[in-house]
């Protein structure tokens, strides 16, 4: 039970850093002596010490005969920084309790042997479970190379996300707005249609009142390349962005847009963005999750294409009916009960009156 309680700590601390650390994930380390905690610290962000460093460097002689709490396997090896298991073993440490191994294939258990054949004590998988919760996003990338994916929607009790006339400013109230904002401020990338572009004019960015959000890197599915050049996406360089079209693009426009800085990603010859072929790129340029705010046929896209990792769903205590209102998916949907995507680690919260349910996908 001491183990869980430290450790329990050491995830607390890490999520402080929720949202900056990627590439990397997110650790938090705890040093305890005599049952007291006297040195905690946090991976900040990429590049920069790690949760261990943070937590010898304030327990200094401290550290000499103490028990570590450390929420992922100790790095072994040399990046941006050197190799935490080693500071371990240098600082004197008699204990070090690990929540879970890292994957990270630079890492995967090399961590673990470096500190028991220092004649350290190991012990691994103490609240495993939550640091996996922890690190979803960087468990995913790690191991697949594609992010993370993140799909919100915003719906009525009768789930609708516009009146048949197309309004929807605004279905939910200020508190399910607010967290979307500060949903956005933690993933890398954020991901609209081109029809979301055209209709709305959106800029995507993070907007909190206690302080200015991380803006996400901006991520259009805009197969023919109808982007307007004049668009807030386009012109407002607040964060990049990257229009992510097909091979019937016409050159010009895609020539024309990347002369104004805009990335482009080519993916696929069919008339619609190849989902697979955009994770991979995506993955490839350590974007390693993806918030997508589109509508329902860009939902029914990444469904269809088995991509979406969770689902955010903000609902509320309104009806607003017509067979013509657009709803979260559109598409021609699951025809099977047993092919419909099912959610599982469900969490529900009220927001003011509007309902917040989110879960994993199974």
């Amino acid at each position: 039970m001491q183990d869980e309680f430290f450790m329990r700590e050491a995830l607390r601390i890490a999520s402080n850093a929720k949202g900056r650390t990627s590439p990397n994930p997110m650790v938090g380390a705890v040093v305890v002596k005599n049952g007291r905690i006297v040195a905690e610290g946090w991976h900040r962000k990429a590049g920069t010490p790690h949760a261990e460093i943070h937590a010898l460097k304030m327990a200094g002689d401290l550290a000499k005969g103490a028990t570590v709490y450390v929420t992922l396997e100790p790095c072994s090896h040399y990046g941006r920084t050197g190799p935490c298991a080693k500071a371990l073993v240098e600082a004197g440490v008699a204990r070090v309790v690990v929540a879970m191994k890292d994957p990270n294939p630079k890492v995967a258990g090399n961590g673990i042997r470096i500190l028991e054949e220092a004649g350290i004590e190991v012990k691994c998988g103490v609240l495993e479970a939550e640091a996996v919760k922890l690190n979803e996003v960087f468990l995913k990338w790690i191991s697949t190379r594609r992010p993370f994916v993140a799909m919100k929607t915003a719906m009525s009790l009768d789930g609708k996300i516009a009146t048949c006339t197309g309004e929807s400013q605004w279905i939910t109230n200020s508190s399910s707005r607010r967290r979307v904002h500060e949903l956005r401020d933690i993933y890398d990338a954020i991901l609209v249609g081109i029809n979301t572009v055209l209709k709305d004019d959106p800029s995507l960015t993070t907007r909190l009142e206690a302080y200015d959000g991380r803006n996400p890197v901006r991520v259009v599915l805009d197969s023919s390349c109808r982007i307007p050049f004049d668009s807030k996406l386009v012109s407002d360089e607040k964060s990049p962005l990257i229009v992510a079209v097909t091979e019937e693009a016409p050159c010009d426009r895609v020539n024309a847009l990347r002369a104004k800085g805009v990335r482009i990603i080519s993916c696929g010859n069919g008339p619609r963005v190849d989902i697979d072929i955009l994770l991979s790129e995506l993955g490839r340029m350590n974007i390693t999750s993806l918030f997508v705010e589109g509508g329902g046929q860009v939902n029914n896209a990444f469904l269809k294409a088995g991509a979406v990792d969770r689902v955010y769903a903000f609902i509320a205590p309104m009806l607003i009916g017509g067979q013509n209102a657009l709803t979260p998916v559109e598409g021609d949907g699951f025809a099977r009960l047993s092919d419909a995507v099912r959610l599982k680690e469900i969490e529900t919260e009220l927001l003011d009156d509007d309902i917040f349910v989110t879960g994993v996908v199974e």
